[in-house]
């Protein structure tokens, strides 16, 4: 690796807030120092982006590395794991390309393969945190509710696996930790492309999101829920969950509960606006359209609420890979938190960089402190201004290497 210093018109920090005629130096693909121009020394080959505004990598902190290109769960189920795979390469190199250098995979089942081959350099990516599979009950949101349920447990045609009872999701929740997860994704609410529930509905007891989340833990690795309804909502986090997944209706004991508890807000508005606006055109089975409409104007409300409240808010797609919801366009979900929500430009870049870096068991990504992976993009405009500037980087770094696609 090339050690270098970037001098930078603007620096972006992963709190939002910004320091003019800055400079990186960059040592072995990580932060040596950061500062001021006059602060920092210059040592190395320079990199001239005076000109421009300078960013810390964003994360995707919810999306599915399960190469879709349908929007329909029975194409899912008939895809497989080696197609899939082979679409979500392609996948990574366009999240990459958008500048979203760290992702974190919450349900696939090529997520733990796809993470180490980026890893070891075999094919470009961003850095890959993954659950592996998630964990569902049996008729739960994970569950394939119109195939015979041997096809869910007898292999890897979902991307979850099936759990009853506190002792089998222990097991469960073991049998993730034995496969090297980063993190563990559970299902505590019903869905919106699940055939036979409703995200009011709540799913598992609190002793199975209690059993799962002990296991977790045990090991240092964090918990997600697939949370959307209020009751499923207030059981995960009084049972320990990292981050809540979606969020549809949050009331004020959830609110509470989230800053009580500290955990982290990711909720997906993007997946849920493409299907309202888009879907009928792309696929979308019509229960799944029905129910994405009926919860958008409250799920909008619910994340104002929650930003106002104080509540950490993480960017996460729930990006698919089919033409609805591509990897690469992952930058919308910045614009509807400006847009929708009322965060400034600044807060969104936060929650796409540092509040983004809460959900994954890692220290050096989603920040440009001495000691991070040098992961960040250049833009010309001004993201500050006009979050929109984000949907096409101008350059995208990883470890401080410019990227090449």
């Amino acid at each position: 690796m090339t050690d270098r210093y970037v001098d930078c018109g603007t620096l972006v920090r992963a709190t939002g807030e910004s320091i003019a005629d800055a400079r990186i130096r960059i040592a072995d693909g990580r932060v040596a120092d950061v500062g001021t121009r006059e602060s920092v020394g210059a040592s190395g080959e320079r990199v001239d982006h005076s000109g421009e505004t300078v960013i810390p990598g964003l994360i995707d902190a919810h999306l599915h590395l399960q190469g879709h290109r349908s929007m329909d769960p029975m194409d899912w189920v008939r895809d497989g794991t080696a197609l899939g795979a082979a679409r979500a390469t392609a996948d990574l190199r366009s999240l990459l390309e958008a500048g979203f250098t760290s992702v974190r995979d919450v349900g696939s089942t090529t997520g733990l393969g796809l993470r180490e081959a980026v890893a070891e350099g075999s094919i470009p990516g961003p850095r890959v945190f993954t659950s592996g599979r998630a964990i569902s009950q049996t008729g739960g949101h994970g569950d394939v509710h119109s195939v015979p349920r041997e096809w869910v447990t007898g292999g890897e045609a979902t991307i979850s696996t099936l759990a009853d009872g506190a002792d089998e999701c222990r097991t469960e929740a073991r049998k993730r930790v034995r496969e090297g997860v980063d993190c563990l994704k559970i299902m505590t609410t019903g869905g919106v492309l699940s055939e036979r529930d409703s995200p009011d509905q709540s799913q598992f007891t609190d002793a199975e999101v209690a059993a799962m989340t002990e296991e977790a833990h045990r090991v240092g690795i964090p918990v997600a829920s697939h949370a959307q309804g209020t009751p499923g909502i207030v059981r995960a986090l009084e049972n320990g969950v990292d981050t809540v997944e979606h969020g549809f209706y949050l009331d004020g004991a959830a609110l509470d509960l989230f800053l009580e508890t500290e955990a982290t807000f990711v909720p997906t508005l993007s997946i849920v606006h493409r299907i309202v606006t888009e879907g009928a055109d792309h696929g979308v089975p019509e229960y799944g359209l029905e129910k994405a409409r009926e919860a958008r104007e409250a799920h909008f409300d619910s994340t104002r609420r929650a930003y106002e409240a104080g509540v950490p808010i993480a960017t996460g797609t729930d990006f698919l890979g089919p033409d609805l919801a591509p990897h690469g366009t992952n930058a919308l979900e910045l614009e509807l938190l400006v847009s929708e929500i009322g965060l400034s430009e600044a807060e969104a870049v936060a929650a796409a960089t540092g509040v983004a870096a809460r959900t994954v068991p890692a220290d050096d990504v989603g920040h440009l402190d001495v000691g991070a992976h040098a992961d960040f993009l250049a833009v010309e405009a001004d993201p500050l201004s006009d979050i929109s500037v984000l949907r096409a980087p101008d350059v995208v770094y990883r470890g401080g290497e410019p990227v090449e696609l």
